[in-house]
């Protein structure tokens, strides 16, 4: 590891599910040093809420540069007045074409009332076909637990969110059941 550099920290899962009219977003708590495959921390929050409580988004990736985005985000959305998929598009463009932002590494998943998006560095915005998504080291197994939990049960957002992230703390080492969950609801 180079001095420069600095450590890499690996981590981690960030699910978001809709049902009917509620959909959650859960992020574990794990932060892992890649070296030595050492968890430095099991408590983080890497899921929070933005504008005005009506927008929740999760990242993986490096926290300070994370911390960036949301700000980034949060100003986007004042300026489209809280239009997810609009604040998404225009932090994505800046993202991509700014010196400074380009070197962050980092990926989100945001979520209103409305829809779900995966916003990256090389200029993606997604709103997946299906209403679950996930990011990070835990994600496929998140994002497969979770479209099982939406087809053969009755659960609702929140709890399917949780377990989902449960069965992937089982199953990936980057991920702990020290989860958080936020809900937005499209009846309020």
């Amino acid at each position: 590891m180079s001095p420069e550099v600095g450590p890499l920290f690996h981590s981690t899962t960030i699910l978001a599910v809709r049902v009917g009219n509620k959909s959650a977003m859960a992020g574990d708590g794990q932060v892992t040093l890649e070296a030595s495959r050492t968890i430095i921390k099991g408590g983080a929050r890497k899921v929070r809420r933005l504008y005005h409580n009506s927008i929740v988004a999760g990242f993986a990736g490096s926290v300070g540069d994370a911390f960036t985005l949301f700000d980034k985000l949060e100003g986007h959305l004042e300026e489209s007045r809280g239009d997810l998929l609009r604040a998404a598009v225009e932090l994505a463009k800046e993202w991509r074409t700014d010196r400074v932002l380009r070197q962050l590494q980092a990926m989100l998943l945001c979520m209103d009332k409305k829809r779900i998006l995966l916003v990256s560095g090389t200029g993606e915005v997604i709103e997946p076909d299906e209403p679950v998504l996930a990011i990070g080291s835990g994600g496929p197994y998140a994002t497969a637990a979770a479209k099982a939990l939406v087809k053969f049960t009755d659960l609702d957002a929140t709890t399917i969110a949780r377990e989902a992230l449960k069965i992937a703390a089982s199953i990936c080492i980057y991920t702990n059941d020290n989860i958080v969950v936020e809900e937005i609801s499209s009846d309020s």
